[in-house]
């Protein structure tokens, strides 16, 4: 019987098996591929209190040494769904059943990709999928970014403070964002809106160097040369297997405020998996504490023997 079971090796699940271990519980997080989730494909982390500059992949391989070092067991392993059993929860996996007092999901979302020529070669040498980590490395460069709801709204207007040019490219003939940022969007003389378009291609060298876009009207394509594309189309969480037992939102997401609980007693939610207002590293690490502490204090007020 574990007193603790994480699912997901990220920032949010890593942090979340770093404190409880330091409060005395028997924990294991389980992770179907690699440690450290989506920072992992982010080139460098500037914006960490007191990290001045580290790549993605240095500051997921820190964070899990530092974690295992603490006592954390990981099992790369993947889950298929949970059973609540009252006092105890069954993690299904594909070696087996594992039970546990307490579980805490953290297994992130996935950003939905263009699925365009390209895309993956320049995937961290031009291509993002986050403004808010990644806009300060194209200062004074031409931007495209692709998309129309309120995330493609905010990173255009964002990156329009610092970015020389800002392409926004959505494919149909109105954006489906909030009326103010739309408003704020078409005010701003250095963004230039490109609708009922789709972007073709990236291309480049070593990094981006342009993108190839293509008119939903008559077909015809034109080479815009931008040094960054930011992909904003929409995250899927994918939290499916919990639906029988946790409760979703309409898109998908954990239902959540920030006490990290879900509906079912003994279980709780960090990272970007829940519903939450921004899906960041520092967030991310915060819900994992916010949980840990939630499971900590579960597994003292309840501790049944086996």
């Amino acid at each position: 019987m574990k007193d603790l079971i994480v699912i997901g090796a990220g920032p949010a699940g890593l942090t979340a098996g770093l404190y409880a271990v330091r409060a005395g519980l028997d924990v294991s997080v389980y992770e179907k591929n690699v440690y450290g989730g989506q920072v992992t494909s982010t080139p460098e982390v500037e914006n960490y209190p007191s990290v001045q500059k580290v790549s993605g992949f240095e500051f997921a391989n820190n964070i899990y040494t530092q974690t295992v070092s603490q006592g954390v067991k990981m099992e790369f392993d993947e889950v298929l769904g949970i059973e609540d059993r009252g006092d105890h929860k069954i993690v299904k996996t594909s070696s087996g059943d594992v039970e546990t007092r307490t579980v805490i999901i953290a297994n992130g979302v996935e950003r939905r990709k263009l699925g365009v020529k390209g895309e993956q070669e320049f995937t961290m040498k031009g291509v993002t999928y986050c403004a808010t980590c990644d806009g300060a490395f194209f200062k004074g460069q031409d931007v495209a970014i692709v998309g129309g709801g309120n995330t493609a709204l905010e990173d255009a207007l964002d990156l329009s403070n610092t970015s020389s040019k800002v392409y926004l490219i959505h494919r149909g003939d109105h954006f489906t964002g909030q009326k103010v940022l739309q408003d704020a969007v078409i005010a701003r003389e250095n963004i230039e809106i490109i609708s009922n378009s789709v972007v073709e291609e990236i291309a480049g060298d070593t990094n981006v160097k342009e993108i190839i876009v293509k008119s939903q009207i008559d077909g015809s394509t034109k080479s815009i040369n931008v040094k960054g594309v930011f992909v904003a189309i929409g995250l899927i969480p994918n939290n499916g297997m919990f639906g029988d037992v946790i409760d979703l939102d309409k898109h998908g997401y954990i239902i959540s405020d920030d006490s990290c609980k879900t509906n079912v007693e003994g279980v709780y939610v960090a990272g970007d998996c829940r519903t939450k207002f921004l899906r960041q590293i520092i967030t991310a690490a915060s819900d994992g504490a916010v949980a840990s502490v939630q499971a900590v204090n579960y597994v003292n007020q309840n501790v049944v023997q086996y």
